[in-house]
């Protein structure tokens, strides 16, 4: 390839350009801290981790499980809880999409653009998931038991 490149300047074909100009630098980064979606969706997703603990440490009652369901809904609270404090940091001027709006434009993925019903989906299909699978659990243990 460097022959190729010194036979075009050997003849006078490469075109020469100015070298690029260096941007300011900045210290703060403007972006988007709401994560596009709107807040009632996040609801739903904490509500769905929570009904599962919820159905889960009322089927298993047991004084023992009283601490490590106290720290995963300290978990979830926190997971969920410290993103939203993001969103409200000074110098951040976007909000999340109301209902109405997610519905009308859906959301960008890094695949592309997805409607709000299969964005929905795709948010809340493991909390769903997981508060199906902890009553059939827990409707198992009491018919075992």
């Amino acid at each position: 390839m460097s022959h190729i490149v010194h036979n075009l300047i050997a003849r006078g074909d490469a075109r020469v350009v100015a070298g690029p100009v260096e941007a300011p630098v900045r210290h703060q980064v403007e972006g988007d801290r709401n994560f596009g979606l709107p807040t009632a969706l996040y609801g739903a997703t904490v509500a769905g981790y929570l009904g599962f603990l919820l159905v889960v440490g009322s089927a298993f009652a047991n004084p023992v499980l009283a601490i490590p369901m106290a720290i995963f809904v300290v978990f979830i609270i926190a997971g969920f809880g410290v993103p939203a404090l993001w969103t409200r940091l000074a110098g951040n001027t976007s909000a999340p999409q109301t209902l109405g709006e997610f519905e009308v434009r859906g959301i960008q993925t890094h695949t592309g653009r997805l409607a709000a019903k299969d964005a929905s989906i795709q948010v809340l299909i493991l909390p769903v998931l997981l508060v199906v699978w902890g009553l059939a659990v827990a409707v198992i243990a009491a018919i075992v038991t």
